[in-house]
């Protein structure tokens, strides 16, 4: 935590020579207490959007032969070249705090970069890219039930609130009744990314005072890539490549310019700018502004690959999101 300017120039000893203290007009206070609020809303909205847009630039690159594999490590080898290798430069004095937090920058480089969005963009490629990612927001449900199994934290009314809303919006989203189909092997990789996710939430309740937040996203995209190349060597998932031309929307571009915006947008930008609003806004708050990633991701989904959900998966992925934002509501009074 970082000292507020106020309290450093009243231990100066210019400030130690005031013999009469004179109030602050409450007006300046109260500005100052709003702008980092709203630099904070503004970081995690630029992070939503791009969040949201990778699933509609990986399925563009997907569609002319592109790997779900090869799309992901693309973005994480390129984000482990931009954050990674300043990650270590900065800690290369400070080697032990590295070696002390080895285990977590490991889980969180296989679960957090790899597990969760490897999973995520193989979902995509047989799933609309909205109802992919609404199936993953159900990650706060699956820690809410690991918590009550795990540790016997009974969830409060609000939270159960919450639950039910997220599954009968689950059951709209996946068309429960048969009206709109969808493909098993899509929803089973989707939820796999939501059961990634919710690991990452369990890591990072850890602490880990020493370990700078930004050096854990570097060190865990350097994991991700190592982790990713790895298991395109072996063979077990399909890894191609394409030259050919990326439909999106009205443009058809190189698919130099849709991979650039995986690294640069949607990786580095995306997890910078959560941060700085983490940092602001506070965790829950940030958090709650994090589910306009959802509708980001409709309206790229909608203008870049004409994906629009029908009606019943319009109303529960609203479902999905009140499900989600009264489990976070409740997640207060639980602790």
């Amino acid at each position: 935590m970082s000292i507020p300017t106020d309290l450093s120039k009243a231990t100066s000893p210019e400030a130690t020579r005031v013999s009469l203290p004179v109030s602050p007009p409450a007006a300046p206070a109260v500005t100052d207490r709003r702008r980092p609020a709203l630099r904070g809303l503004l970081w995690a909205l630029v992070s939503c959007l791009s969040f949201g847009a990778s699933g509609t630039l990986a399925k563009g690159l997907m569609v002319v032969g592109w790997s779900p594999l090869a799309t992901v490590w693309v973005r994480v080898a390129g984000a482990a070249l931009l954050m990674g290798l300043p990650a270590l430069w900065v800690m290369r004095h400070r080697l032990p705090v590295l070696r002390r937090y080895a285990g977590l920058i490991v889980a969180y480089g296989l679960v957090a970069v790899a597990c969760t969005q490897l999973f995520y963009f193989l979902a995509v490629q047989t799933l609309p890219v909205a109802v992919a990612l609404l199936i993953e927001y159900l990650a706060p449900i699956i820690v809410i039930g690991w918590l009550w199994l795990r540790h016997g934290q009974r969830p409060g009314p609000l939270t159960v609130l919450g639950v039910v809303l997220a599954v009968a919006g689950l059951s709209l989203v996946l068309g429960i009744t048969g009206a709109v189909p969808v493909d098993l092997a899509g929803l089973a990789w989707a939820l796999g990314a939501a059961v990634s996710l919710a690991v990452y939430f369990v890591l990072s309740a850890r602490p880990a005072p020493e370990l700078p937040p930004l050096v854990l996203i570097g060190c865990g995209m350097i994991v991700g890539a190592l982790t990713l190349g790895a298991i395109g060597l072996t063979g077990v998932l399909p890894f191609t490549w394409s030259a050919e031309p990326v439909a999106l929307g009205p443009w058809t571009v190189s698919p130099v310019l849709p991979l650039a915006l995986l690294v640069l947008v949607s990786a580095v930008l995306a997890y910078t700018s959560g941060l700085f609003a983490v940092r602001l806004l506070g965790s829950r708050v940030a958090s709650f502004v994090g589910l306009a990633e959802v509708l980001a991701a409709v309206g790229y989904a909608w203008v870049l690959l004409g994906e629009l959900p029908t009606v019943l998966q319009l109303a529960g992925g609203v479902a999905i999101l009140l499900g989600a934002t009264a489990v976070k509501a409740g997640e207060a009074p639980a602790r």
